[in-house]
């Protein structure tokens, strides 16, 4: 019987092995496949770090919910809200009017939320000893069209100056910053010299005037924060207001206060109505609204006040759509006052 038992056994220890060595692929093929959800904006380089950094907190909680934050400028983000490629545009301006039309006739409805503060900053390189600050018509002098071909050296802005050739920086035309600047020390919103070095990505525009010394550019405050190092800023002497008040420099009390004008502006974020019904997405704007206070000082830009941030989550819990800038002259008033935040 012993040459019968042994092919038995060897039979039966093969089919055992063979079992142990399916079951694992068995039990993978059967195991479900993990769903990340997806949450994506894009827009205003501006905004783009208060974001990322809300962006990177939420991604922590066990909601496996996964944020994308890209970088095309405000008007860019606009665009791609209209064409339905984005949940939420980061902007560093109220959208425009061709901008709401647009989307109407997309069917694409949004509300509209202030997040921060920003000041927009005006930075020459460290090694400028004879730039202490400038004004407002200096600014406009240097930055208008006309300027091609007439100011081309520090010496064309103020007498004193040195005769050597300025290079400029700044954001492109479809930044925010580049329209809020524009307007604010144009006077005309896109207005501008075109013989400039642009860039949607601010840090390209920090190495530019960091590495030249005859340099100089323009843009949010918080990328000035974290290269004080590299930069100096100018401060700004409103020369339109006649408040006696002298040059100011951009900080957070400056900017939340109003006095460093005409240069402060709220930051926003427009989120489609496609897309706020969606569970990923209406965690990841309260979330936003809850932790963005701190995170928005921990970058460089300035929190909403307490009363202002409870007049926007009612807004964003009552999800009213439209913009508060609908109105021309809402443009120049106080948040707080269109906020209705007592």
């Amino acid at each position: 019987m012993n040459r019968f038992i042994v092919p038995i056994i060897l039979v039966f220890a093969v089919a055992v092995l063979s079992a142990c060595n399916q079951a694992p692929s068995q039990e993978t093929e059967k195991a479900p496949t993990a769903k990340t959800s997806t949450v994506t904006i894009d827009g205003s380089s501006t905004v783009y770090p208060i974001t990322e950094a809300v962006a990177e907190e939420f991604q922590n909680s066990p909601k496996g919910v996964q944020v994308t934050v890209g970088i095309s400028g405000t008007g860019g983000g606009f665009k791609k809200l209209v064409r339905s490629e984005l949940d939420i545009t980061n902007a560093s301006r109220p959208i425009k009017d061709t901008e709401i039309q647009q989307a109407e006739e997309a069917g694409i409805g949004f509300v509209e939320l202030p997040i921060a503060f920003d000041g927009l900053t005006v930075v020459v390189n460290p090694k400028n000893t004879w730039c202490e600050s400038m004004s407002v018509a200096e600014l406009k002098k240097l930055w208008a069209p006309e300027a091609k071909g007439n100011v081309m050296k520090w010496s064309d802005i103020r007498k004193g100056w040195p005769e050597k050739d300025i290079q400029l920086y700044g954001p492109g035309t479809d930044s925010g910053t580049f329209e809020y600047f524009t307007e604010a020390i144009v006077g005309k919103a896109k207005s501008c010299r075109p013989d400039y070095t642009a860039s949607e990505d601010d840090n390209m525009l920090v190495q530019g005037v960091a590495r030249d010394e005859y340099s100089l550019g323009y843009f949010g405050m918080a990328y000035y924060e974290e290269n004080m190092d590299k930069l100096k800023a100018v401060p700004i002497d409103d020369d339109n207001k006649a408040n006696g008040a002298g040059p100011i420099s951009p900080s957070s009390e400056t900017v939340a206060d109003g006095t460093y004008a005409p240069l402060s502006r709220p930051l926003f974020l427009y989120i489609s109505d496609k897309s706020y019904g969606r569970s990923e997405v209406a965690d990841f704007v309260d979330f936003f609204l809850e932790n963005g206070k701190a995170l928005s000082a921990e970058v460089g830009y300035v929190p909403l006040s307490d009363q202002l941030l409870d007049a926007v989550k009612q807004r964003w819990a009552a999800r009213t759509k439209g913009t508060i800038y609908a109105d021309e002259a809402n443009k120049h008033k106080p948040l707080a006052e269109l906020m209705k935040a007592k």
